[in-house]
């Protein structure tokens, strides 16, 4: 009997090691590790599955409870703090109609633990941020045996889901399903110490409407059972197709990575290509199959350029998924060695949709991905270093001035969308980049995490060189892949990498930067108010004594006396350089520390400014109005010379009149 169990434990424990890939060389801590087994119900537009979950507790805490996301209970019913977070209802409509319920469920049946003993009896929803009764979405378990410091603990689950009709990012809608944050997910248990967290404890959020996720990382072997006619798309690489019957079973696998997704449908087709050692994959509708060579194109220049300035990608496949039209909801997203687009090819070449969309999300694998910071707590970490990295690869590809539209003689580059969205606010101090997604109650969240975070990380390259900004992303990204890095860690990068680079040019450290970026909310605005070039006469009057008026005697010649005001009309304080051109050509470069609200630079001689220019090299990007930046003397007279024109024409005129009247 000894001798059967332990063949049986090592037969086990040898299946388990291949199906999770466990003797791999890891590249993340592997807290939280899945082999799923799942069964789509078409006609009933269900999900029944078996879960085991191997958690590894990574702290010196004894843990008393697990907790889980239960996501497609935000889209249970209207009273989820999803549709109830800033009227969602009023957005995205109840999706009800008159032949089925299109609402969506998910249950845990069954829970057991290590010695088998079943703890759904003791299963409670809680709502750690809104305290909303009647939300579902996260899932508390007290343990009957606690799991011990750096234990490890394997828990098995049944479960079942009511999929969604097409809902934001996820749902059927037709022949196409697509799934993801779809199966009861271990929330993320820090430590004392992650993220600056005092105690160690569970972070676990709702499912809010503004934000996305935040997962640990672990291995994944999932088989999905599906029609025999459906094609899967999945993170990770097919390692088994079994056919059984009118059904069809597939196995992926995929390692070190904070979630898993998959899509299926049986008019799928399938395109394949490869980039270096990664295993490139689109799966698309027959009427965007034309579309496949962009899209390589895309990948292959988003991971060229990413692979040279910020890091490796490690995995060995990257699946794009095209949805056809009546699954739209699900286009624009991003997984684990899987994202979504949203074809856009029919618009003419110049519209360079599609390469933005495409190029955003395959970013994500980065940031989001291997970088796992907290999406739902600081959304700028993920999202906004997205953005940001998307303007540089399609300003590199595309052309800094054309790398959003190029059409019919309009061109628009990506860093210029990206202050147009951001400066169009209503109101651009409505928060500051440190507010958690679903805290921006009244607008913002998109602008603010997006598009201020690209501008002032462009602000960032510009003020201290392109090579000293590729070292700090690269510092960032080798020092915190695969783990949970905050805010504050990137700016003690940036700090460290600046100071090494400049010394103290830019001071001790970048604080005062961040604080007026990130914590701040102020606007930057910096203006050239006027230039002047005034004759002063040789000096006159009394200057030997009382006695004597002195004027045309002194030995000073007059000179010219020209000057330049610069405004601070923001209340943001950056480092501005003026340039000013004189009138037989010298140009002098000031320096500004930009802190006051006024300064101006005079000179003394024979030589007339004629233009000057705040900040040439548009090296503040945050700076709201580049209008204002500069100023020509000889416009302006040309100007003052028509309305004078404009005004003697009309005075004779007036006269002209009034001697006939006479």
């Amino acid at each position: 009997m000894k001798t059967f169990l332990l063949r049986g434990l090592t037969g086990s424990l040898l299946l388990f090691a291949l199906a999770t890939n466990a003797f791999a060389q890891p590249l993340s801590p592997r807290t939280a590790n899945y082999i799923i087994q799942a069964k789509l119900d078409v006609d009933t537009k269900q999900i029944s599955a078996s879960q085991e979950l191997t958690f590894n507790n990574p702290s010196a805490d004894t843990i008393r409870e697990l907790q889980f996301h239960l996501y497609y209970n935000a889209f249970k019913n209207t009273l989820s703090t999803f549709y109830t977070d800033q009227d969602r209802i009023s957005q995205f409509g109840n999706f009800e109609d008159s032949e089925q319920c299109t609402w969506s469920w998910i249950e845990v049946n069954e829970i057991n633990d290590p010695n088998g003993l079943d703890l759904s009896d003791k299963m409670k929803f809680i709502s750690p941020d809104d305290a909303n009764p009647n939300d579902q979405t996260v899932l508390s378990i007290p343990l009957i045996e606690p799991i011990m410091p750096f234990a490890s603990s394997t828990f098995n689950l049944k479960w079942k889901s009511k999929i969604p009709n097409i809902r934001p990012r996820t749902g059927y809608n037709k022949d196409f399903y697509h799934f993801v944050q779809w199966y009861p997910k271990l929330g993320v248990y820090e430590s004392e110490g992650v993220r600056g967290r005092a105690k160690g404890g569970w972070n676990c959020h709702q499912y809010h409407a503004n934000g996305e996720y935040y997962s640990d990382f672990g291995n994944y072997s999932v088989t999905m059972d599906v029609p025999k006619d459906f094609i899967v798309g999945a993170s990770g690489k097919e390692v088994e197709k079994k056919e059984e019957g009118d059904r069809c079973k597939w196995t992926f696998q995929v390692n070190d990575v904070i979630d898993f997704a998959w899509t299926c449908s049986p008019k799928f087709f399938e395109f394949k290509d490869k980039w270096k050692h990664v295993d490139l994959r689109i799966l698309t509708y027959d009427s965007h199959a034309a579309c496949r060579d962009k899209y390589f194109e895309i990948l292959k220049n988003g991971l060229s350029y990413l692979d040279e300035h910020v890091g490796e990608y490690p995995y060995p496949t990257l699946t794009l998924i095209d949805p056809p039209l009546h699954g739209l909801f699900t286009g624009g997203m991003e997984y684990p060695t899987l994202i979504t687009s949203i074809n856009l090819c029919f618009l003419p070449n110049g519209f360079k949709t599609t390469e933005t969309l495409t190029t955003h999300e395959l970013i994500h694998q980065y940031f989001m991905q291997m970088v796992a910071t907290h999406e739902v707590e600081e959304p700028w970490l993920d999202e906004g270093f997205t953005t940001y990295y998307e303007g540089r690869i399609l300003d590199y590809y595309l052309g800094e001035k054309t790398s959003f539209l190029n059409w019919r003689g309009w061109r628009v580059g990506n860093g210029e969308y990206n202050r147009g969205e951001f400066f169009a606010m209503n109101n651009p101090k409505i928060a500051p980049n440190a507010t958690k997604s679903w805290q921006f109650k009244h607008g913002g969240y998109g602008p603010i995490s997006y598009n201020k975070t690209a501008i002032w990380m462009k602000t960032l390259e510009q003020m201290v060189g392109v090579e000293t900004m590729d070292n700090i992303m690269r510092t960032y990204f080798e020092r915190w892949k695969f783990k949970h890095p905050c805010g504050n860690d990137f700016e003690e990068i940036a700090s460290e990498v600046v100071y090494e680079a400049h010394g103290n040019k830019f001071g001790e450290n970048l604080d005062w930067f961040f604080d007026q970026v990130i914590r701040g909310t102020n606007v930057c605005d910096y203006k050239l108010a006027s230039i002047t070039n005034q004759k002063v006469p040789k000096p006159s009057g009394f200057i030997d004594g009382q006695e004597n008026c002195v004027d045309t005697d002194f030995e000073n010649e007059e000179y010219i006396l020209s000057k330049v005001i610069l405004h601070r009309e923001g209340e943001i304080k950056m480092p501005i350089e003026v340039v000013i051109t004189f009138a037989d050509g010298t140009i002098k470069r000031e320096e500004w520390n930009g802190k006051s609200r006024s300064i101006d630079f005079s000179y003394k001689g024979n030589n007339e400014i004629v233009s000057a220019e705040i900040d040439p090299e548009r090296k503040i990007y945050l700076d709201k109005n580049f209008l204002n930046n500069s100023l020509s003397v000889k416009h302006q007279r040309k100007g003052l010379l028509f309305h004078f024109h404009e005004f003697l024409r009309a005075a004779q005129n007036v006269l002209q009149t009034l001697t006939m009247i006479i």
